[in-house]
């Protein structure tokens, strides 16, 4: 074989290798990882360029060579900590990712403490029947100082000396659907008592036995309090305040030792979404404390169609959690976590247009992506139709005027 075609093939196994390597990482579910796809791209296109120029076959062998270490190193699988020993807190476990960590963990190994708000309830029984002794269930409301003490308490009681490994921030709540506008102030106050208060509550109780044990803060956030998500504005304002103090959190506890990630997830089935009745009780509840004014310049129509809208998009989220349960596992065992997540099909897509493209471009995106609304308020509705009126009265008129009349 001449130099040239053992110079060729090489060239295409160096090419199959990174391009493979990139296709592999645009693949993945974590599309956090676009630095790193694009830092491959570039040392593909570094690698062409050289293999273009017709180096000589043993160049060539030792490009191949180093690709291959490359690739392999890259891609192989990322060392974890051992399980063992390990205590983790979770909040809000009676459903949705709370429950199925609290499972995943438990089966994994780990010690863990799951609240939840019911002990009688489904999810606590499931709990009870499916998870091993090691596993202790908690009633706590977050939103409520004593529970969160008597938490700690009991947590301290049963680890002894031993400290905390991990905090999975995960309780929640979405107790609102609608126009900024038309949100009731009792909505705002509800998502930012549960979603702020109560997770900076719960975060400052147990922080003295994290410090001790130089262990994690895992919390579950969304999107929505970073991008401005049509009709999600009480629980995004209150995501944004948590994402903030999770932030500042990150770079005080620095010196301690203290890891904190954040998760942003996509759309996942979890709690009440796909309850029709939830759906229904908050329409109703809208209505009835909506100002007649409100009412009027939005139309019921208008309500509606959100409600709908919200109720379909519920019913065709993702039920499969496992993707935000294997970045939680990710987040507490990797010896160097991520500072963020995103955990989900299609959010690392919404972030990089966010980040990447103009404003209107990522608001269009939104609208499109979440909520395609169709129906106008009312008011517009009247005001366009008055205009339309008056554009043809004058029209008519204007017609009227250019007849000529007969000598």
């Amino acid at each position: 074989m001449d130099d040239y075609a053992l110079s060729f093939w090489i060239y295409m196994g160096v090419m199959s290798v990174f391009v493979g390597g990139t296709v592999k990482k645009f693949l993945a579910s974590h599309v956090s990882a676009m630095p790193s796809v694009v830092a491959w791209l570039g040392a593909m296109l570094l690698v062409e360029r050289l293999c273009a120029l017709c180096m000589p076959a043993v160049l060539a062998l030792a490009t191949l060579c180093a690709a291959c270490w490359l690739y392999t190193t890259l891609t192989a699988p990322a060392p974890t900590l051992p399980v063992e020993g390990k205590a983790v807190f979770i909040t809000g476990c009676d459903t949705g990712f709370g429950h199925a960590t609290a499972k995943r963990l438990d089966a994994m190994g780990f010690e863990v403490f799951a609240t939840v708000l019911d002990l009688d309830g489904q999810g606590a029984k499931q709990l009870r029947s499916s998870c091993s002794s090691r596993l202790t269930l908690l009633h706590v409301d977050i939103t409520q100082p004593q529970q969160v003490q008597q938490a700690l308490l009991d947590t301290k009681a049963k680890l002894g000396m031993k400290g905390l490994w991990a905090l999975v921030n995960n309780a929640g709540v979405c107790v609102n659907f609608g126009d900024a506008e038309l949100s009731l102030m009792s909505n705002y106050k509800g998502c930012m008592e549960v979603n702020f208060f109560g997770t900076v509550s719960i975060t400052k109780a147990f922080l003295p036995l994290l410090r001790q044990n130089k262990g994690r803060i895992v919390t579950i956030s969304s999107p929505s309090g970073e991008q401005p998500f049509p009709c999600l504005a009480s629980y995004g304002a209150s995501k944004a305040a948590l994402n903030l103090f999770i932030n500042t959190l990150r770079h005080e506890l620095e010196p301690w030792g203290v890891k904190v990630s954040t998760i942003l997830p996509s759309a996942f089935k979890t709690g009440q979404s796909s309850n029709t009745e939830y759906w229904e009780k908050q329409h109703q509840q809208l209505l009835q404390n909506l100002s007649p004014s409100l009412l009027e310049d939005y139309g019921e129509e208008y309500i509606q169609e959100t409600k709908d809208l919200f109720q379909c998009h519920a019913k065709m989220a993702n039920e499969d959690l496992s993707p935000v349960i294997n970045t939680i596992v990710e987040a507490l065992l990797s010896p160097k976590p991520s500072v963020r997540y995103y955990a989900g099909p299609g959010v690392g897509l919404m972030y990089f247009i966010h980040s990447y493209f103009p404003m209107s471009i990522s608001d269009r995106f939104l609208q499109k992506l979440f909520l395609k609304k169709k129906v106008i308020p009312f008011a517009l509705r009247k005001q366009s139709n008055m205009s339309l009126l008056n554009h043809n009265n004058n029209n008519i008129s204007s017609n009227n005027n250019n007849i000529t009349k007969p000598e």
